[in-house]
């Protein structure tokens, strides 16, 4: 476990916050190489199932960022994406995913500090919670000297 570091999927808004990503990078501010950064058109088009799919594909955090409420280049989609952003993080939790692991912010194009201090942020915390352990997909199936619980089972039945 001492080698293990954080794979975090970010979804970034295009016009605002991959701007700052950009700027960050130009400017030289450092910050943790564990985040794979995934440009989206605006963050009110990120689908709860795209941070579904990432959990699911072993990814250990989820950030979404986007424009500053009111400064959407799409008039109102980061407005959509801050009520599918509650929902989200109380549907996680209810599954028990920890809060930690799912982060939004709001971060406009020329805020390169606040974005590397942010990746900082994501990056410990999600690190502190250690690898995650709930929905990973690990394509176990019974094998033949274990015998299958019967149908309905999650392992392969279900």
């Amino acid at each position: 476990m001492t080698d293990w570091k954080p794979k975090i999927v970010t979804f970034l808004c295009n016009w605002c916050t991959y701007g700052a990503a950009d700027l960050a990078g130009v400017s030289r501010l450092q910050y943790p190489p564990y985040i794979r950064v995934i440009r989206v058109p605006c963050s009110g088009r990120v689908s709860p199932k795209f941070i579904l799919s990432a959990f699911m594909q072993g990814a250990d955090g989820v950030w979404v960022s986007g424009c500053h409420p009111g400064d959407c280049h799409y008039i109102e989609g980061n407005f959509y994406a801050r009520r599918k952003f509650a929902l989200m993080k109380n549907l996680l939790e209810h599954t028990g995913i920890e809060p930690g692991r799912l982060h939004f912010s709001w971060i406009s194009s020329a805020e390169a500090t606040k974005f590397a201090d942010m990746a900082r942020h994501v990056c410990q915390t999600v690190e502190a919670l250690g690898p995650i352990r709930r929905m990973v997909k690990t394509g176990r199936t019974p094998s033949a000297t274990t015998a299958c619980p019967g149908e309905g089972c999650a392992c392969c039945c279900g």
